[in-house]
């Protein structure tokens, strides 16, 4: 389960095969790493992310969820039946990914860890308000395309899931320069 309280600060690394530093541009040559601390900002703003896990066959199986970063992890759900669960089931080893689609601007997030079902119902509640807060009338409004997900946490109907990053990367672009952060928890 992840850290209650203080996320543990990763080791930051810029990896040059990838940034602008091998490849003279305007302004490569002060390519920097990505701070943990902005890639958290990032990860708590994402509305949409893409979770890949395997299948018992050894195939990949990719779809979007909607996820919530709290306490030093993120946090999604899905029904019981679905082929994601039923993967985790399998094997717990997942990667969730953020970002855009612009070839000049952005930074794109790639979290990769072990997904642990929350049935702690006081994390459970942590979970809700953060979804609540993070999403607001999606879930809270009676109109919402997700109105109803928190009394499905509880029931036990939805399963949820936090994964606290064992690594994660970073690819940063501004306007043709780009980076690649790794952090290791």
């Amino acid at each position: 389960m992840p850290m209650q309280g203080r996320t543990p600060q990763p080791t930051t690394e810029l990896d040059p095969r990838y940034s602008s530093a091998l490849n003279p541009r305007p302004g490569a040559a002060h390519v920097t790493a990505t701070e943990w601390a902005e890639a958290q900002r990032h990860l708590e703003a994402a509305e949409i992310f893409w979770v890949s896990t395997v299948r018992p066959d050894g195939r990949l199986h990719v779809t979007p969820v909607i996820a919530a970063w709290h306490d030093g992890a993120l946090y999604f759900s899905t029904g019981r039946q679905e082929q994601k669960a039923k993967n985790l089931a399998h094997d717990a080893h997942c990667v969730l990914t953020t970002g855009g689609n612009s070839l000049a601007e952005g930074l794109d997030l790639v979290v990769e860890g072990e997904a642990k079902p929350v049935t702690d119902p006081a994390l459970l509640e942590e979970v809700i308000a953060a979804y609540e807060a993070k999403y607001g009338p999606h879930i809270t409004s009676p109109e919402g395309a997700f109105h109803g997900i928190g009394d499905a946490f509880r029931k036990g109907d939805d399963v949820v899931f936090a994964v606290a990053p064992a690594t994660a990367y970073g690819f940063g672009r501004d306007n043709g320069v780009y980076s690649h952060t790794r952090w290791a928890f």
